[in-house]
């Protein structure tokens, strides 16, 4: 029997959307930048506060922590792949090393469950060489956050940073994260800053040159605007995932379910198998593969890397 894939709504008319005229609108000030921004935030906000909507966001955060590793690495001048950062990641044995792309990934897993009141938990995330300076760094960002909207307070975090290292471009965008979430009380990080950014528009920033700080207001903009589509997405794609789950006959199923609901990538070696992760439920090996192939049958998930061995899965996008 051939499996349909299990529908995805169209109707998304329930959740907060952008407007029409925040999309199609041309940031030519940093007014218009702040303005548009107000609106996108707000609807960001909405869907990530509010757990009526259904979005997963444990999962939407290790989804942008993984996109936020990748720009990361091009900032810093290595230029690695979204899936060879995964893999270092992901498939490294325990106790060994993972190498700079896996720590990289590693840092920005470690953003997204920061408390964004713990200043220590941050001051630990940067490292010793910068600690000291991150409360007066965020004071920084905060202050002007405060007195001339979020997007201000990032690019003020982000020059502050680079002006004292301008090497330090992640832990200058994980300070313009934590700007950014402060502002909206949020008690934890999405990675957004970093997405969008290039070294150049930093360089420029750091430099103070003209429509240096609206270029880089503009590209956390727009990975706003992309957050919040992929937020939407997530929500449409999780509530796929529930609505097949009572279809799936396997033992422990729903725990692994629960599983896909919060990491971007599984691994069924390690993470089904031999127990769910985070449970005592057991699972073998082929049961862990089986699993995974029939949610990818469901059109609930797919395969990542296109390989038939050290096969990675994640919820369908």
């Amino acid at each position: 029997m051939t499996c349909q894939p299990a529908p995805i709504s169209d109707d998304l008319n329930t959740l907060p959307k952008l407007p029409s005229w925040v999309t199609s609108a041309r940031a030519e000030t940093l007014e218009t930048v702040a303005f548009r921004s107000g609106a996108a935030l707000t609807v960001l906000d909405q869907l990530v506060s509010d757990p009526r909507h259904g979005v997963p966001a444990r999962l939407l955060a290790n989804r942008l922590a993984l996109s936020a590793a990748t720009a990361a690495s091009k900032l810093e001048g290595r230029l690695a792949r979204k899936a060879d950062i995964r893999d270092a990641y992901h498939l490294t044995p325990p106790g060994e090393a993972r190498g700079p792309d896996g720590d990289l990934l590693a840092f920005w897993r470690e953003v997204v469950r920061v408390r964004t009141s713990g200043l220590g938990e941050i001051a630990d995330l940067v490292g010793a060489e910068f600690a000291g300076e991150v409360g007066i760094w965020l004071d920084v960002g905060l202050e002007q956050a405060r007195t001339r909207g979020p997007l201000a307070g990032c690019s003020a975090v982000l020059r502050a940073v680079l002006e004292t290292d301008d090497r330090a471009e992640r832990v200058a965008c994980l300070l313009s994260d934590v700007v950014l979430a402060s502002t909206l009380n949020w008690k934890t990080v999405l990675p957004v800053s970093a997405q969008r950014l290039a070294k150049a528009a930093l360089l420029n920033l750091t430099e103070e040159r003209r429509g240096a700080e609206l270029a880089v207001q503009v590209r956390i903009l727009e990975s706003i605007e992309v957050t919040v589509r992929l937020a939407r997405d997530h929500a449409c794609r999780a509530e796929a995932l529930r609505t097949v789950a009572p279809k799936l006959r396997a033992k422990g199923s729903e725990a692994a379910v629960d599983l896909f609901m919060t990491e971007d990538t599984v691994v069924p070696a390690s993470m089904l198998s031999p127990r769910i992760r985070g449970t005592s439920i057991p699972m073998t090996s082929r049961a862990a593969r089986r699993f995974c192939d029939r949610l990818v049958e469901l059109g609930v998930a797919r395969e990542l890397t296109g390989r038939s061995t050290f096969r990675l899965y994640g919820i369908a996008s």
